[in-house]
C-alpha cells in the first residue's frame, strides 16, 4: 500500500495496520498519541466536549498499547486517575468505556491484576448503574479466580485481602445506630463510610470467593469476622449470615438474575394472551425452572458454615466481643438481629468450648412464654452449653425454664418446648439439673399430649444413661439399676474422662479380616480414593513392603505359670463364659499393624450395625435397641451429608418436638393438589360423556332422576297435573295407550 493513501483519521484501519507491522507505522501512532494527549486535557476541563472522539481515541490506544510500551507507559494511570478522581462528572458511556479498556489492558498484559483491582474496588460503592456494577463485580471475581486457578497466587491474595481489610476498617470509627427506626448518617463524613457500602462490598466479595472455593484460609474468615463488629447493621447482618450458613443475597449485590417474587400465574397468563413462539416458550421454561430451583433451595434449610467457624482467630476474644456488642447495643438492635448475634455466639461457644458465663445471665430475660421467636432463643441457649460449662451458671436458666414453661397453666406446646429445651441443656451438662426439679419434670411423662409425654420420657431416658443416681429407684430402669449395683458412677464435673485405649469397633474388623482373609496392604489405592496423601508417605510404604511378621521358633520360649488356669489360657483354651467376656473386653492390635483407610472405617460402621442388629434379635433389651437406633441415625446422617461435614447444631424443631400436623403453606397445598391430579384426565367427571359409547352430555330426563322430591313436587309440570280435569286426564291416558301400541308393533 502507498503510504500517502493512508488516512490517519480512520482509526480502525490504522489499528489493523499497526497490529500487522508496528515498527512501520510508529509515526502514525505517535501522531494519534499526541492527538490523544491534547483531547485528554480538553476532556479534563470539560467532559461534555469531545466525549465521543475521546472514547474512540482511548479504545484505539488500548488496542495497540502493547506494541509501544515506552510511549504508553503512563496510559493506564491516565485511565485510573480519570475514573477515581472524576467519576461523578463523567458521562455513563465514558465510565463504561474506560473500565472496559482498563480490563482490556490487563488481558493484554499491559497492567497487572493488582493495578486493575486497585482501581475497580473503590468504584463498586460509587456506581449507581446496576449493569456497570454487575460488570465490575463479575470482572473482580473472574480475575481473582483465574489468578488462583492452577496454583494459589499468594502475592495477589494478600494484596487483595489487605484492600478488603482497609475497606472495612475505614468505617469502624462510626457510631452504632442500630436497625430500629430510620438510620441517620453523620453529616460530616463521606457517604461511602457512613452507609457502609464500602464495607458491605468487602464482605460480599469475600463471601462470593469463599463460596466459589477460591479462598478458604483464615484471612478470609478474619475479613468477615471484622465485619461482625461494623457500626452499620446491614454489614453486621451480612457477616453473621456468612457464619450461620444462610445464602441470603445482601443489599450490595443487585445483579441477581433470579427474582424472589416470581409470579408464576401472571407469567402463564401473559403466555396465554400473547403470541405463541418457541423463544417465548423457552424463556418461560427457563424462568419457571429458576424460580423452582430457588424455592427448593430456600426450603431446604441452611447449613452452618463449620469450616469458617473453625478457622476463627482467637475464638474466645471473638465470643466476648459478640457478647459485648449484644449487651451494649441491646436497645438499638431489633429482635431478629439480636437473635442472629445470639445464634452465632452460641455456635462459636459450642464448637470451641468457650467460657462466656455472662451470656446465660443475659438470656434469662428472654425466657418467657410470651417472648417472640422464643424457640430460636431456646435453641441458641441450649447450643451454647458444652461439657466445660459450669453447672452453677446453668441452674438459674433451668429453674426459669421450668417456672415459665412447665406448669399446668400453659398449653401443651409450651410445656413440650420447655421440657425439650431443658433436655438439650442437660444433654450437654447433666450436672446442671437439681434432683427435686428432675423428679417434678419426669411426672409429665403421664400426660395425654403426645409432645409433652415424649419430651418428659426423653428427659427420663437421658438421666437413665448419664446419671441414674438422681432418679428414684423405680424410675431408673433395669440397666441403670444393675450399673449402680455394680458400683458404676458418672464422673463429677471437672473430672477428666478415661482416655481411649482402642478404636470402637476395630475388634469386629479384625475378626472379619481374619475370617474372610481380606487383610490387604495399607497402600491400597482403591481404599484411599478421594483422599489426599503425601507422595513421600506412599513411597515409604512401597519401599518398606509392609510389616514383617517374625515368628518364634519356640526353642528359646519360656512360659512361666503359677496355676493351671494360666496354663489353659496360654494354650488358648478357655471356658465359654471366660472366652466371651475376654472377646468383649479385649484390645485389638490391628491399628498398630495396619493403616486404617476410609474404606476400613466404613466397614467398621457396617459391622457395628450388624452386631447391634444381632444383639436386638437375640433379646438384648432396651439398651441394645437404643444402640441400634443411634447407629442407624448416624449412618443416615452420614449418607445424607458429605464426607467432611460436621453434625448440625440444635434447631428450632428440636425444641418444638413432635407436634400435630401444621397448616400447610401455599407451596405444600399446590404440591398436594398436583399429586392428586396424577393419573387422571384434566377436568370433567367420568360420568355422562366418558362412560358412553358416543360421547355426549346427560339428558334432562337423566338429570331429573337425581333431583330432590320436594323440588320435583314444586315444579310446573307436577302442579299442572294436579289441576287437570277428568276429561284432560282421559285424553292423556288414551294418547299414552296409542303410543304404547305403536311402539309395541
Amino acid at each position: 500500500m502507498v503510504r500517502g493513501l493512508l488516512r490517519t483519521s480512520n482509526l480502525p484501519h490504522l489499528q489493523n495496520l499497526i497490529k500487522r507491522d508496528p515498527l512501520s507505522y510508529r509515526e502514525e501512532f505517535l501522531q494519534q498519541w499526541n492527538h490523544y494527549e491534547s483531547i485528554r486535557q480538553i476532556f479534563q476541563i470539560n467532559p461534555a466536549e469531545q466525549a465521543t472522539h475521546f472514547r474512540e481515541l482511548v479504545t484505539f490506544v488500548s488496542q495497540v498499547a502493547k506494541f509501544y510500551p515506552a510511549e504508553t507507559s503512563d496510559f493506564p494511570s491516565h485511565l485510573s486517575s480519570l475514573l477515581l478522581g472524576s467519576y461523578g462528572s463523567l458521562p455513563p458511556d465514558i465510565r463504561h468505556s474506560l473500565i472496559q479498556n482498563l480490563v482490556m489492558l490487563k488481558n493484554k498484559g499491559v497492567v497487572t491484576s493488582f493495578e486493575l483491582l486497585k482501581t475497580l474496588f473503590p468504584l463498586l460503592p460509587r456506581t449507581t448503574s446496576s449493569s456497570l456494577r454487575a460488570f465490575i463485580r463479575r470482572t473482580i471475581l473472574t480475575d481473582i479466580k483465574t489468578a488462583n486457578q492452577r496454583t494459589r497466587n499468594h502475592k495477589l491474595n494478600r494484596a487483595v485481602q489487605a484492600m478488603l481489610f482497609g475497606m472495612i476498617e475505614r468505617g469502624m470509627s462510626g457510631a452504632v445506630l442500630g436497625d430500629k427506626g430510620k438510620l441517620r448518617n453523620n453529616p460530616g463524613a463521606e457517604r461511602s463510610s457512613d452507609s457502609g457500602d464500602e464495607a458491605m462490598w468487602a464482605v460480599v466479595l469475600t463471601k462470593e470467593l469463599w463460596k466459589k472455593g477460591v479462598w478458604d484460609d483464615a484471612k478470609s474468615v478474619a475479613i468477615v469476622a471484622s465485619g461482625c463488629f461494623h457500626p452499620v447493621t446491614k454489614v453486621q447482618s451480612a457477616s453473621l449470615h456468612f457464619f450461620l450458613g444462610d445464602d441470603e443475597e445482601s443489599e450490595g449485590s443487585e445483579d441477581e438474575s433470579e427474582d424472589d417474587t416470581v409470579d408464576v400465574k401472571s407469567l402463564e397468563h401473559k403466555r396465554e394472551v400473547k403470541k405463541k413462539t418457541r423463544s417465548g416458550d423457552k424463556k418461560m421454561r427457563k424462568v419457571l425452572k429458576a424460580a423452582s430451583k430457588k424455592r427448593k433451595r430456600k426450603g431446604a434449610g441452611n447449613t452452618p458454615n463449620f469450616p469458617a467457624i473453625q478457622l476463627l482467630h482467637d475464638p474466645q476474644s471473638f465470643g466476648e466481643k459478640l457478647y459485648d456488642l449484644l449487651q451494649k447495643y441491646d436497645a438499638r438492635f431489633s429482635l431478629d438481629h439480636r437473635i442472629l448475634v445470639m445464634q452465632l455466639l452460641a455456635r462459636v461457644t459450642a464448637l470451641h468450648q468457650l467460657t462466656v458465663l455472662s451470656f446465660y445471665t443475659y438470656a434469662l430475660k428472654y425466657l418467657t412464654r410470651h417472648q417472640l421467636r422464643v424457640p430460636a432463643i431456646l435453641a441458641a441457649l441450649a447450643q451454647s452449653v458444652h461439657a466445660l460449662t459450669p453447672p452453677d451458671a446453668l441452674t438459674p436458666a433451668i429453674r426459669k425454664l421450668a417456672h415459665e414453661f412447665v406448669h399446668p397453666g400453659v398449653g401443651p406446646e409450651v410445656v413440650a418446648a420447655g421440657l425439650n429445651a431443658i433436655r438439650e441443656i442437660c444433654r450437654r451438662q447433666p450436672w446442671a439439673m437439681e434432683e427435686d426439679l428432675l423428679g417434678d419434670l419426669i411426672t409429665y411423662g403421664k400426660s395425654r399430649d403426645k409432645g409433652v409425654m415424649s419430651a418428659a420420657r426423653g428427659l427420663l431416658q437421658l438421666y437413665r444413661e448419664v446419671n441414674p443416681g438422681m432418679l428414684k429407684r423405680r424410675e431408673r430402669g433395669k440397666a441403670a439399676s444393675m450399673g449402680l449395683a455394680q458400683g458404676t458412677q458418672p464422673a463429677p464435673f471437672g473430672y477428666a474422662e478415661k482416655p481411649a485405649v482402642d478404636i470402637e469397633g476395630v475388634v469386629l474388623l479384625e475378626d472379619h479380616l481374619r475370617t474372610h482373609g481380606e487383610d490387604k496392604p495399607p497402600s491400597d489405592e482403591n481404599d484411599w480414593e478421594g483422599w489426599e496423601l503425601e507422595s513421600a508417605s506412599s513411597d515409604d510404604s512401597s519401599d518398606s513392603g509392609g510389616w514383617i511378621d517374625v515368628e518364634s521358633d519356640g526353642g528359646d520360649h519360656l512360659s512361666v505359670s503359677d496355676s493351671e488356669d494360666e496354663d489353659k489360657k496360654s494354650d488358648g483354651k478357655l471356658p465359654p463364659n471366660e472366652e466371651s467376656s475376654t472377646d468383649a473386653n479385649r484390645t485389638s492390635t490391628l491399628a498398630t499393624t495396619k493403616i486404617l483407610t476410609p474404606a476400613d472405617f466404613a466397614l467398621i460402621n457396617d459391622l457395628r450395625l450388624q452386631a447391634a442388629t444381632k444383639a436386638v434379635e437375640s433379646g438384648g433389651g432396651s439398651a441394645a435397641k437404643r444402640k441400634l437406633a443411634s447407629l442407624e441415625a448416624a449412618k443416615k446422617a452420614a449418607d445424607s451429608s458429605g464426607p467432611g461435614d460436621t453434625p448440625t447444631f440444635v434447631s428450632e424443631n428440636d425444641i418444638l418436638g413432635p407436634r400435630k400436623k401444621a397448616k400447610a403453606d401455599y407451596e405444600e397445598r399446590m404440591a398436594s393438589i398436583a399429586r392428586g391430579r396424577e393419573g387422571r384426565e384434566k377436568f370433567g367427571s367420568l360420568k355422562g360423556k366418558r362412560k358412553k359409547e358416543t360421547a355426549s352430555s346427560s339428558t334432562n330426563r337423566e338429570k331429573a332422576r337425581n333431583k330432590p322430591i320436594m323440588m320435583i313436587m314444586g315444579s310446573k309440570g307436577v302442579r299442572g297435573k294436579k289441576k287437570q280435569s277428568l276429561r284432560e286426564k282421559q285424553k292423556r291416558l288414551r294418547a299414552h295407550i296409542d303410543r304404547a301400541k305403536k311402539g309395541h308393533h
